[in-house]
């Protein structure tokens, strides 16, 4: 990326920043220069994803809870940028149980919102989500048609968007929401209840087991490398253009590809590794409650509004996420 398109020098705050894209965009940040402080839980978030920089003079740790408005306060105290990242992410746990989805994603978010204007920081840029079009059929996924959420995460993403919106026509605090796709890459954990589809596959081939694949297979994302998330962030943080300011916007590769097809990218580039992998083949499971069969962004919008441009497509990204994978699983 060209250097005007990465913060840097500023303060900033990262909430969730232990967490997998929370901690990529923290070493991004630092990387840059900025002051950086992250609020965390640990609820979802792992402190080794924060080894590498906790002894930076420039990196700040807040054990805190983003539903604590006085943690919230704190970590906000001379922020020019949020950048809001803690969520309780999982349609499956947000089934589960909807109310501590409901108290994290909704609660915490506009306490720390309110936060983050009382503390006059420059702008607030949010992690949305791709669940917020819900039952919508139209393929690719445009900002502005979206349907009924599927889950109660989906729910909780939406009533962030409408609270964003409105904070910033009734406080006049600059936001910017990011609908991610699929995000996969390094330090996305491959353990627990609710791991994501692709971590959860290349542990299961490194394991030389079969991973199970809900349905048949057919259901498809748009998968999206973590680095064209990095971007997106800092985009949404530095630009200028007024018509530009107070959206969301799709941050995606802008692509499909099935579960099928994610197996096979995945097994393959393992198996020029492990040819023992090439045998192995799927186990077929019930399709998951909430989910929706297809999802294909339109990145229009990113591109004309934000610049944003990806650097990885999935086969790029799936690349370096199972290199990573080899040496840290």
């Amino acid at each position: 990326m060209p250097m005007e398109r990465l913060v840097s020098n500023k303060k900033v705050l990262v909430t969730g920043g232990a967490g997998f894209i929370g901690s990529n965009l923290v070493e991004s940040l630092l990387n840059e220069g900025n002051y950086v402080v992250c609020l965390d839980n640990f609820s979802n978030g792992k402190r080794e994803n924060l080894v590498s920089f906790q002894n930076n003079p420039r990196f700040r740790l807040i054990e805190g809870d983003i539903r604590n408005y006085s943690d919230c306060e704190k970590a906000v105290n001379g922020a020019e940028y949020v950048f809001h990242q803690a969520a309780l992410g999982s349609v499956p746990r947000s089934i589960k149980d909807p109310v501590s989805s409901t108290d994290v994603n909704i609660g915490g978010f506009v306490k720390i919102l309110f936060a983050s204007k009382e503390a006059k920081v420059q702008r607030f840029i949010y992690a949305a989500s791709s669940s917020t079009y819900g039952d919508h059929p139209d393929l690719p996924k445009v900002e502005d048609k979206i349907g009924k959420p599927l889950s109660p995460y989906g729910i909780t993403k939406y009533v962030d968007e409408l609270f964003a919106a409105n904070f910033a026509s009734t406080y006049n605090i600059e936001v910017i929401g990011l609908r991610y796709f699929n995000v996969f890459g390094r330090r996305q954990d491959p353990l627990g209840a609710y791991a994501a589809v692709i971590p959860l596959f290349v542990k299961k081939l490194l394991q030389h087991e079969a991973p199970v694949i809900n349905g048949n297979g057919e259901y498809s994302r748009d998968f999206t490398y973590i680095d064209n998330v990095i971007q997106a962030n800092h985009l949404a943080a530095l630009v200028r253009d007024p018509s530009a300011i107070n959206q969301v916007y799709n941050v995606a590769y802008g692509g499909r590809t099935s579960l099928n097809e994610l197996f096979e990218m995945i097994r393959t580039i393992i198996g020029r590794y492990d040819e023992h992998v090439l045998g192995i083949d799927p186990v077929h499971g019930p399709e998951r409650a909430g989910d929706i069969p297809h999802s294909h962004a339109s990145i229009e919008k990113a591109a004309r509004l934000l610049g944003y441009k990806p650097t990885h497509s999935v086969r790029e990204g799936m690349e370096e996420a199972v290199k990573w994978y080899r040496e840290y699983l």
